[in-house]
């Protein structure tokens, strides 16, 4: 029940960040709920990582013992049988109703608990839009109005930025001027290679930009492996591991994290490629595409790259080195027993991030639109990123290369250290409030939209956050 897991780690993602949602048929989930069996096989108490909160999930339907026993134990816990949850409707904020297989009635009921009606209108686009399921509220919800403003248990989102520092004692002299040492400070970036990051780079930025939790490793990690005694493999398992301690990837993946590793750790031993999972290991060979958590050029990142549109199958790690990375990996899985075949339906790494970029927009309501005097309107809250678009553009992704896709024509950022979020109506077309600044086009003013021409409207809360994301005509 792999995908279960999935829409749950991404419903909780959009809880903890207080995503905002353009509610709409066929957007997410919002189906109609379903008349549910009365069977239900059991429940599992489980920690969402992503939320903090415990959450209690009824297998209801045709579930076998074995099925619900699996889902469970991939969570992390031990199944309940033949009980329910039972929480209580003033101890819950309602259920999220996921269908595993509509034609043999099998169903997951997630229970979201809580007493707090602000959580209201985040806990249903949480199930609803990255979870795809389907809210039912409870009592704590009932007739709540969903302004928008649900609060973020998550740091403001800080672009990367170049940190040029002095070699620490006994290291050698950089080859940034006089000698520095200059870091891409940001998720997909890189230090020299043969610098450790966590010492040139800035870590707590990076964690804005990703949220960040503790995973343990992969099962029997720290068992024997005779590959290090072999030279050969030795060199490239070293070489591997020292790419990966000059980029940002380091940041979550040690034990110097703020809650420790989450999953795989350079400090492992005997050999820390052990602890990182399958899937880890295929996003490493290229095999499961990391396009969409975003690259910087080489000449930019110290020779390093990650995988970008026209380099889809490059490794997700950060490298300088793509090919012996990529051989690296692929004889790591099949070390394993793992095939490419076995990841076909694993097509894409980023989850939510390609969620949102290859969101496909539909016509928007009458309170979003750019009125004919350049005022902006969008619903779901204050936004930090304003995008106006041509009609067929593709969705912005995250930054640095794919915030401004073809075919943008205005893009405004509010500053994430010092400016105030734009409320709707506060902004016109072409004018830049104070507190933001323009990103597109890097000079001037955008051209001017035409009448009666469609455009497409992207408004975000926080990057990976939208409130809007419609087509509207020009007045």
């Amino acid at each position: 029940m792999k995908n279960l897991r999935t829409k749950l780690m991404l419903f909780g993602l959009c809880l903890a960040v207080g995503i905002g949602l353009v509610a709409g048929p066929g957007c997410g989930g919002g189906f109609p709920i379903p008349d549910l069996p009365d069977k239900v096989v059991g429940y599992c108490i489980y920690k969402n990582n992503f939320s903090g909160s415990n959450e209690c999930k009824e297998y209801v339907g045709s579930w076998t013992v074995k099925e619900a026993t699996d889902d469970c134990k991939g969570n992390g816990s031990t199944i309940q049988l033949d009980k329910r949850c039972g929480n209580a409707q003033d101890k819950k904020l309602g259920d999220c109703i996921f269908i595993i297989n509509k034609e043999k009635e099998k169903y997951a009921r997630v229970e979201i608990p809580g007493d707090n009606k602000e959580r209201c209108g985040g806990t249903k686009r949480g199930c609803e839009f990255f979870g795809g399921g389907s809210f039912v509220p409870s009592t704590v919800c009932g007739g709540v109005v969903d302004t928008g403003e649900t609060p973020s248990t998550l740091p403001v989102f800080r672009p990367g930025q170049l940190d040029c520092k002095d070699p620490l004692p006994g290291d050698a002299k950089g080859n940034g001027p006089n000698g520095q040492i200059c870091t891409m400070s940001a998720i997909s970036g890189a230090s020299e290679p043969g610098r450790d990051f966590t010492k040139y780079g800035n870590c707590e930025l990076v964690r804005t930009q990703r949220p960040y939790y503790p995973v343990p490793p992969n099962s029997g990690h720290d068992k024997d492996d005779p590959r290090m005694k072999d030279p050969a493999y030795l060199k490239e398992n070293d070489w591997v591991k020292a790419q990966v301690q000059a980029t940002a990837c380091v940041c979550c993946h040690t034990t110097t994290a703020p809650q420790g590793p989450s999953n795989w750790y350079v400090e492992s031993s005997p050999n820390w490629i052990n602890s990182m999972s399958d899937k880890a290991l295929a996003m490493g060979a290229g095999w499961i595409s990391g396009v969409g958590f975003g690259a910087y050029p080489p000449e930019k990142n110290n020779g390093f790259t990650r995988p970008t549109p026209t380099d889809p199958n490059h490794t997700i790690f950060t490298t300088n080195d793509d090919a012996r990375m990529r051989k690296f990996f692929e004889n790591e899985l099949k070390h394993r027993g793992r095939k490419k075949e076995d990841f076909k339906d694993e097509k894409y790494a980023a989850g939510p991030l390609d969620t949102q970029r290859f969101y496909t927009p539909k016509e928007c309501a009458d309170t979003q639109t750019i009125d004919a005097d350049g005022t902006i309107r969008w619903i779901g809250g204050s936004a930090r990123y304003i995008h106006v678009l041509e009609a067929n553009a593709s969705s912005p992704g995250v930054p640095p290369n794919l915030d401004k896709p073809e075919g943008t024509i205005w893009k405004v950022d509010v500053d994430a250290y010092t400016g105030t979020p734009i409320k709707s109506g506060e902004i016109k077309f072409g004018e830049v409030p104070a507190g933001a600044k323009q990103d597109f086009p890097a000079e001037g003013k955008p051209k001017a939209l035409e009448s009666g021409k469609t455009y497409y409207l992207f408004v975000l809360k926080d990057i990976v956050n939208p409130l809007t994301r419609c087509l509207f005509k020009a007045k």
